[in-house]
């Protein structure tokens, strides 16, 4: 496959807290997110160079979003109020990701020109290790 931009989600949808999926590609003005490993250090003294084994899988992601009371909202207006994980689910360039998150905060910010979003973090909960399919 060619390289490509991120342009053209085909997929942003986050469960509300009822377990319906809610499109919210619209709402989501930038994202980030992440699939790291931890390591241990296992170097021992009869080498020069780090040793290290691969440990556990986690995954994190922050979605930035303009208010919208029909849209983003209806999903992260509960994050309050549940502890309820949501299936998080990314598709660009063919590929799909999907996550079981728990989302942290929804910190609704209003600048001083009149802009309300949101950064919200999300946090991997089931320790299923996320796979891009």
């Amino acid at each position: 496959m060619a390289k490509q931009s991120g342009l053209g989600w085909t997929t942003l949808s986050v469960d509300n807290a009822g377990g319906t999926p809610v499109d919210i590609r619209n709402d989501v003005t930038n994202l980030s997110f992440a699939t790291p490993r931890a390591v241990q250090d296992v170097t021992g003294v009869d080498k020069s160079a780090n040793e290290r084994l691969l440990l556990l899988a986690d995954a994190t992601i922050t979605l930035e979003t303009v208010f919208n009371p029909t849209g983003a909202h209806t999903v992260f207006s509960t994050v309050p109020s549940t502890s309820v994980a949501r299936t998080t689910s990314l598709g660009v360039g063919g590929k799909s990701l999907a996550m079981e998150m728990l989302y942290t905060d929804y910190p609704l910010q209003r600048s001083n020109t009149g802009e309300l979003t949101a950064s919200i973090p999300g946090s991997l909960a089931d320790g299923t290790v996320p796979t891009w399919s």
